[in-house]
């Protein structure tokens, strides 16, 4: 369903003082910061809307609800004027549409980032004509209909692909599929960077592209020149191609899925680069092994891994991951290298990172310079006042004899 063009919105009132982060910039409501006496959280339903209240009554703005989850509430409009509505998603759309139409060359980016974009519970990725939508709140499935609405007055796409499978989906306790609306390929071509690339839409990871890198992948071009390149947990090859259309000698791609690397082959058929493209498939801990007992060296690595950091209590043992790989990376580097290391855990901070590749080094009696740091692209947009939406963090180094 969608929300009507006057939605009625039930009360939700928080205890005293607890509005005060809300009054700060975040749009974030937990269960315990609200009074359950006056509104008690067994009389919502799952998606509801509502009107968030401080402990007076007195209005703070508007949003969804759902009472099983321990972010039981996010705030989507201040405005009293414009409410959440089927009009406001469109207004938003507008809006975030704006900004990436002033950034990018053509229609291949982020379109909605969440929060970072005023709608807490919804990713948009545009592939051309084609978008990719992850739903990730009881909220915002409540509003599917109006979300698909709204992308077609905006965007007019041929095909619409609700990928509502993430791992996220079971906090809010939402049913995970997968539906294609239009005309949705299972492999679509973008550019980035300019250069030309295959993604999975339905069966690679997220919304099969990660458009977060775009910038620091860009920023890899200068160093990879003339350079033997490793792509360590390469997916389709987002890093290597475009190293391979940058000068690299050559480039090596690992990643423990065939279908990813196949796709990644292919990208580097359609860029002409096949000649200087390899891949191996496996875990990427063991074929860094394998490749440091073939005495195998390289200039230039990249390790940008999936979240090692998924939840706070697995920080120690994430860290200890982030470490490994890191010191297995730079054991595979020239005398002379540069390490391009990233991590997506927003649990584990910059500083966190830093440290840990710093104490890599020194068990490798390496001696580490930073030379830049990256973090996720404008088209993932980090409200200051929400540090959880910033997650994205890469350190550009350089690795040298102690």
């Amino acid at each position: 369903m969608s929300l009507s063009s006057t939605p009625s919105f039930a009360p939700l009132r928080l205890k005293k003082n607890e509005e005060r982060r809300l009054r700060a910039g975040h749009l974030w409501v937990y269960s315990n910061e609200v009074d359950t006496a006056v509104t008690p959280l067994a009389g919502f339903e799952p998606g509801q809307p509502v009107e968030v209240q401080a402990h007076n009554g007195k209005p703070l703005g508007t949003g969804y609800i759902n009472p099983h989850s321990l972010i039981c509430a996010r705030l989507v409009s201040r405005d009293p004027a414009h409410p959440l509505s089927d009009s406001l998603l469109v207004h938003r759309l507008k809006v975030a549409l704006g900004l990436r139409e002033r950034l990018y060359p053509g229609p291949f980016y982020r379109l909605v980032h969440g929060e970072g974009d005023g709608l807490p519970g919804l990713i948009v990725d545009r592939f051309g004509d084609v978008v990719v939508v992850q739903i990730t709140t009881a909220g915002m499935e409540r509003m599917k209909d109006g979300v698909i609405a709204a992308l077609d007055k905006v965007l007019k796409p041929v095909g619409i692909l609700l990928r509502n499978d993430t791992a996220s989906r079971k906090l809010e306790e939402l049913d995970s599929y997968v539906e294609p609306i239009g005309q949705v390929p299972e492999v679509i071509e973008l550019s980035e960077n300019g250069v030309r690339h295959l993604a999975p839409l339905l069966g690679g990871q997220k919304t099969g592209w990660f458009y977060d890198q775009q910038d620091n992948r860009a920023r890899m071009f200068k160093y990879v020149r003339g350079a033997r390149v490793l792509d360590v947990f390469s997916y389709v090859g987002g890093w290597g191609i475009q190293a391979a259309m940058h000068g690299a000698e050559s480039v090596m791609c690992i990643d423990s899925s065939a279908p990813a690397l196949e796709h990644a082959h292919a990208a580097a058929e359609l860029n002409g680069i096949a000649e200087r493209f390899s891949s191996l498939e496996g875990d990427a801990f063991e074929a860094l092994k394998a490749l440091r007992q073939e005495r195998e060296r390289f200039d230039v690595i990249v390790c940008d891994p999936p979240a090692f950091v998924k939840r706070r209590k697995d920080f120690k043992e994430g860290a200890l991951a982030y470490r490994r790989i890191n010191e297995l990376a730079m054991s595979l580097l020239e005398r002379d290298g540069i390490l391009i290391s990233c991590s997506c855990s927003h649990h584990m901070a910059r500083e966190s990172l830093a440290e840990t590749l710093l104490a890599a080094s020194r068990h490798l009696d390496r001696s580490l310079v930073f030379l830049e740091q990256g973090r996720q692209g404008p088209d993932h947009p980090v409200p200051p006042a929400i540090p959880e939406t910033e997650y994205l963090k890469a350190f550009f180094s350089r690795v040298l004899p102690a």
